[in-house]
This record gives C-alpha cells, structure tokens and sequence, in this order.
C-alpha cells in the first residue's frame, strides 16, 4: 500500500532557517516531495540545494525569494516564519496549486488573527503554536484539568526557550494557557494575569499567570502548574530534539491535504477534541 506521504510535494517557507531545514530534512527522511522552498535575500543561499542545506542528498531545487514560484505545483505549504512574512504567504499562495496550509508562526496580533480565519475559506489551516505531538497532549492534560479543578486552585505558565526566540510569552505557553482557560469555560484574554511586576504585584484568584526564561540553546520547555493552599499539580513537557516539531509539522500537513477549507489545529489532527 502507497503511503500517503509519497502521493505529497508540499513548499516550505524560510527553508534556510532552523526550522526550514528540519522540515527539509523530515521531508526527504519520509519520502515527502518538495516543491519549492523561499528564503530571503539575506540569507545568500539562492545558489544552494535545498538537500545539502538540510543535511542531506542533493534534490536539485534551490531557494527562491517568491512565495508563487515556490508553491507553484505542491499541496500543502508550511510556514514557521514571522507574522507579516506568513500573511504575505497566505495572499501570494491564491494564484497557487497550494490547498493546505500549516502555520507554526507564533506573535499574531488578533488582527493578524483575523486574518488567517479570512483565509481558511480557501484553505485547510491547520495553526498551532506547537506541532509535537507531547505538546499537545500535555494542552489536552491542561483543559482537562482546568475543568476539574475550581478557581481556588492557580494556574501558573511556565515556558523555557533559547536566547534568541522572539516572542514572550511563546506561542506553546499561550497555546497551554487558551486550554486552561477553555477547562474554566472563558477566554484567555478575560483570565490572563498581567506579568507580576512591582511592589503591587499579587496573584488575583481565578487569573492565569505566565512566567518566561531566556537562556542558553534550550529548545522548549513548558510547566502548567494548579496549585491549591494544599497540593501542588505539575504538568511539563520538555523537547529533546528540534526535529520533533517537524514531525509534527508534517503529520498535519498529511491530514490537512484531505480536508476541506477550515482553520483546525493538532486536537483536530490528532483526534483529541476540545472537551473539558
């Protein structure tokens, strides 16, 4: 029986970068057709091959600067870059054979929010703020713990990340705290604590508090914490291997190339739901 990974070309966005390369190299481990993959100027790799800047055997395909000329003929494309660089993505991509999308970008403003909804019309979108596939069971933990436990217990965020990530909170630990919130039936952005700061600065019962460390080449590490005056309750992950994202990244890709327009996430590709 064919898999369905051979029967795929997808494009890949950023294909130099840290993630770009880890998809590449996934994609060529599992027999997944590139397409295309774009890169900046500045990255100076135009004259490279696509395989070699994954570690692996040449495929004959260069980075292109244009989101069109990448995608031109593939299924899917992925996307781990910047907010403005995705949307971009998203508008180019109409005049493309692309029908899935898998955005791993995280620090949207809820306008750029807005605009990705606008897209899944066209689209099969599946976002997540992470693809491992612990990472989202550990978010499926949280929401069922969220619900079970009353707003006597806190809820804490912990999230760990390497020197260079730009955003803060991470998309994971916004992606856990939406699950909390979920489980107590609200939205994050009416139960999210503001940083705790000042002399001023105690914890609110019923809020959702976040703390960020910066340090060093760590991958990702995420704690949820529920804490009454009595018990404390830890659920963590940590990532051992950057290319677990990757994994992930290309599992949704498989699904979503099946599915109709939507905008989905992993509990969908995963089959884990929403329930609290």
């Amino acid at each position: 029986m064919t898999k369905p990974e051979a029967a795929m070309s997808v494009a890949i966005a950023g294909i130099a970068g840290r993630m770009g390369r880890q998809l590449a190299a996934v994609s060529i481990d599992r027999g997944i057709h590139i397409q295309g993959g774009t890169e900046v100027a500045a990255a100076n790799v135009y004259g490279e091959d696509i395989g070699i800047l994954a570690g692996r055997r040449a495929i004959g395909l260069r980075p292109v600067a244009a989101v069109a000329d990448a995608a031109q003929g593939a299924a899917v494309w992925i996307d781990f870059t910047r907010p403005e660089a995705t949307l971009s993505a998203l508008h180019a991509l109409a005049v493309t054979s692309v029908r899935a999308v898998v955005i791993g970008t995280t620090g949207f403003s809820e306008a750029e929010e807005d605009a990705i909804k606008a897209a899944s019309s066209r689209f099969a979108i599946v976002k997540a703020g992470n693809f491992s596939i612990g990472v989202n069971l550990l978010e499926a933990l949280t929401r069922l713990a969220a619900s079970r436990l009353g707003t006597d217990w806190d809820i804490e965020v912990l999230e760990t990340h390497h020197r260079m990530k730009a955003d803060a909170p991470s998309g994971t630990a916004l992606m856990l705290g939406a699950a909390a919130a979920e489980g107590r039936g609200a939205p994050l952005s009416a139960l999210r604590a503001p940083p705790y700061d000042g002399p001023e600065a105690r914890r609110e019962t019923g809020k959702i508090g976040f703390s960020v460390r910066r340090a060093g080449g760590v991958i990702g590490e995420h704690e949820v914490t529920f804490g009454s005056e009595k018990e404390l309750i830890c659920l963590s992950h940590t990532a051992l291997d950057r290319s677990v994202f990757a994994e992930g990244a290309l599992h949704a890709a498989i699904w979503a190339a099946s599915q109709p327009p939507g905008l989905y996430d992993m509990n969908d590709v995963l089959g884990l739901g929403h329930t609290g």
